[in-house]
């Protein structure tokens, strides 16, 4: 009975420590080094001087893996150092089971308690390295960030010294216009140099020295009378104009106040019946006058075109009795036309500067008032029939032409005197008259 006892309990401790041999040597497995630090360095060496600060997290992050990477070593030293120790106590027990001993529960139970001990520092250094290569896979993915916003920022650099070259490329090209510009600068003042030489020559060829001098005192004449007389007279109509202006604008404030609260709604009312009373004999008139003037075109037609078939042969004959005149003329009058172009040609460039500006000043004016008022034609109900473009262009020049004219006759008035009104009353003078005296036979 004895020896079955101690049979059955050499083989459970058998299959106990063989189940603790296999989780030790199951968990025990050694963790492979990662072969990252040498290309993070080779990475990390091409970086510029503005990501210092990405270089010395990553070096912090390599002395951590490889601190942890020790730690795991040592751990694995440990680990394989207690499971030498299990060996041998697993020999321990098969020899005191061979030799049969008396001591074998109590090796057994120590056996048990030692086991449990080391599966639980197993236990712990198993947690210690997944934490570990979590902290490994984190960096990891720290440092692979890092290697993007190198790869970007690597870009943006690329772009920049491209948009550099660009720039110097345009600032070359410049220069090259810029010189450009300055020879044909240089070449058109010679240019004008030589053309006012030769208008100088063409002056003293033209008109001789005696009228030269009378021009010129003439115009000295004239500046000096447009100084003293023509200044102040000019300021002083527009001082008067802004006077009488600002005298208009107070007395027309209440009528014109008056005049849009109650003559514009009558006014409105008014044509609003006018447009409908007069829009059927409207329409009646305009029938009526397209049908006569067709009925005149057909009546008129031949007639015009029979007299067009008689003048012709009389314009022919005129024409070819006018034509060597002309040609004659045209001959005398050429190099003359030519001699006061040439000496009128720095003026008229100036006046033809001039007259473009005020063209175009001009023309926007009319043009945006043209629009205005074709589009006031439009929205009107009475006037929309009429709103044509034609209609709205002579409006506008009517409108813009009606302050000139105003400007043009107040000046006239206050340049004009008026003249003195004689009384048609006669004998004004004698006041005191005698009375007349009765006749002594009446």
């Amino acid at each position: 009975m004895a020896l079955l006892k101690l049979l059955l309990y050499s083989i459970l401790l058998l299959q106990i420590f063989k189940t603790i041999s296999s989780n030790g040597v199951a968990d025990s497995e050694p963790i492979a080094d990662s072969d990252a630090d040498s290309s993070i360095r080779l990475q990390l060496d091409r970086l510029n001087s503005k990501i210092s600060l990405l270089e010395s997290r990553i070096d912090d992050s390599t002395r951590e893996l490889r601190t942890k990477d020790e730690r795991i070593k040592e751990l694995e030293n440990t680990v394989d150092l207690k499971l030498a120790k299990l060996a041998s106590l697993q020999s321990e027990l098969q020899l005191f089971q061979e030799k049969g001993s008396l001591n074998a529960k109590e090796l057994v139970a120590k056996a048990n308690v030692r086991a449990t001990e080391l599966e639980r520092q197993i236990d712990a250094l198993r947690r210690e390295t997944e934490a570990q290569n979590k902290k490994k896979n984190i960096l990891e993915i720290s440092t692979n960030e890092a290697e993007e916003k190198i790869q970007k920022l690597n870009l943006k650099l690329e772009s920049l010294q491209r948009i550099n070259e660009e720039q110097n490329a345009r600032i070359r090209k410049t220069k090259r216009a810029l010189q450009v510009a300055e020879e044909e600068m240089m070449k058109a003042k010679l240019e004008a140099s030589s053309v006012s030489e030769q208008l100088e020559q063409v002056k003293e060829g033209w008109l001789p020295p005696w009228l030269a001098v009378h021009l010129v005192h003439f115009r000295s004449i004239v500046m000096t009378y447009l100084n003293e007389h023509g200044r102040p007279a000019l300021d002083l109509t527009l001082k008067k104009a802004l006077e009488t202006k600002s005298e208009v604008v107070k007395m027309a404030k209440p009528h014109i106040h008056s005049f849009k609260t109650v003559w514009i709604p009558a006014m409105k009312e008014r044509s609003v019946e006018f447009a409908r009373d007069a829009g059927p004999h409207i329409q009646r008139l305009k029938t009526k006058s397209i049908h006569l003037y067709h009925e005149s075109k057909k009546f008129m037609e031949p007639h015009i075109v029979n007299a067009q078939e008689v003048i012709q042969p009389y314009v022919k004959e005129v024409r070819k009795v006018a034509d060597p005149y002309v040609d004659q003329v045209s001959l005398v009058m050429k190099p003359h036309i030519d001699k006061a172009r040439i000496l009128l040609q720095p003026y008229t460039k100036k006046v033809h500067r001039h007259y473009r500006k005020v063209k175009k000043t001009v023309s926007l004016y009319h043009h945006q008032a043209q629009e205005n008022i074709h589009h006031m034609l439009k929205n009107h109900h009475i006037t929309k029939q009429y709103a044509t473009k034609e209609l709205a262009w002579y409006l506008a020049s009517a409108l813009l032409a009606l302050p000139v004219i105003f400007l043009l006759n107040l000046i006239s008035d206050f340049r004009h005197k008026k003249p003195k009104k004689h009384s048609h009353r006669h004998h004004t003078s004698h006041t005191c008259r005698r009375a007349k005296r009765a006749h002594p036979d009446k």
